[in-house]
This record gives structure tokens, C-alpha cells and sequence, in this order.
């Protein structure tokens, strides 16, 4: 059973097969000497990789009781992707669609290049992400929930949003954005500063 990305000719490989594959790869990266000082590392960033339409579409969004979940889901995330690239060859066909909110925790987690190149080079895995390619798209039961759900059951709801619903949410903050003159989710305001 093979699976096609919409409006593409090239194809997926059966999600069991895909699932079987996040799976070792899930583990294999929990059990990398590195691991614990990787989740450190990336959890720490999380001041950093706070965006104004990132985690923050996440109802009653708190980085202190979120992160680690999240970062479980982030973790399952580069391995569904690792395997769907260690199975396809092809790093386009590889950017399987990521909730947004997961998808931001997995940018802090390649913010930190040089012990997620270390680890990826001891297990023999390609990391796939990068930034015009990657695909927010997620819908409960396209692709990348299939996968999901056959190696780990349930996508977490909190986190796997479909895109849909992160797009309302996102209007909904630029809105209340617009209200004290952040523009563009931080890409511009009208705050005026005082002199120093």
C-alpha cells in the first residue's frame, strides 16, 4: 500500500512500514549518550524560540508544563520525517506535514546543530528540515497521522492542531495583536520608545 502527496506524482511508502522505521528511530535517539544533554539544551532554548504565531496558538499556552510534552511530540516528529527520507530518498517527498506548534519546538531542537549532527552521525540518519520546504499542513488523518497513530496511537490534540485551526487562531492573536500595535506577528509595530 503506497500513499501520494497531494498534487505530487511521487510517492510514500505504506504508513506501517514508515511507522516501524519513526519507531526505531525514536528510540535509537532516546538511548544516544548526547540525548540528555540534547532535551537539556533545547528546553533551555525555549526563551528563545518563542514566537508570536508559534506555540502561542496553543489554547492556555504555558512554556513550563508544555515543554516536555511537546517535546516529546517534536522528538516523534524528526523521526517520522528521518524515516519517511531513510525510506524515500527524497528530502522533498521527506517533509511530511507538521502541526505548527510541533514544528516550532523542532526548530529549537535543530538550534542545536552541533549535538543533533553528533548523535544524527552515530545512528546513520538524515535529519530533514529546512525552512522553504517544510510543510504545515497537518490534518488529523492525512499522512503524517496515519504514521502517527500506527507507532504511537493518538496524536497529542493539544499540539497536533490542523492547520485550519492553527490559521483561525492565528487571526484571532493578530487581532488582539493589532490592538497594541504589533503588526505581521512581530515583523513590524508602531511602538514608539523613549529616549534612554
Amino acid at each position: 500500500m503506497t500513499n501520494t502527496t497531494t498534487g505530487a506524482s511521487r510517492y510514500l511508502p505504506a504508513t506501517t512500514a514508515t511507522a516501524e522505521v519513526a519507531l526505531k528511530v525514536y528510540q535509537q535517539l532516546q538511548d544516544d549518550p548526547e540525548f540528555s544533554a540534547f532535551k537539556a539544551a533545547t528546553l533551555q532554548y525555549s526563551s528563545d524560540w518563542t514566537c508570536f504565531d508559534g506555540t502561542v496558538v496553543i489554547s492556555k499556552w504555558d512554556l513550563e508544563s508544555d515543554k516536555e510534552p511537546l517535546f516529546t511530540e517534536a522528538l516523534r516528529a524528526v523521526a517520522l520525517k528521518v524515516a519517511a527520507f531513510s525510506l524515500t530518498g527524497d528530502e522533498h517527498l521527506a517533509e511530511i506535514p507538521i502541526a505548527g506548534p510541533v514544528d516550532e519546538m523542532m526548530h529549537a531542537m535543530l538550534a542545536q546543530s552541533q549535538i543533533l549532527e553528533r548523535i544524527s552521525k552515530r545512528l546513520g540518519i538524515q535529519v530533514i528540515h529546512q525552512t522553504d520546504q517544510e510543510n504545515n499542513d497537518y490534518r488529523s488523518g492525512d499522512y503524517t497521522s496515519t504514521v502517527y497513530w500506527a507507532a504511537w496511537g493518538q496524536p497529542n490534540p493539544r499540539f497536533w492542531l490542523d492547520c485550519e485551526v492553527v490559521e483561525k487562531r492565528k487571526l484571532h492573536l493578530a487581532s488582539l495583536y493589532q490592538q497594541i500595535g504589533i503588526k505581521q506577528f512581530g515583523h513590524s509595530h508602531d511602538i514608539e520608545f523613549a529616549a534612554a
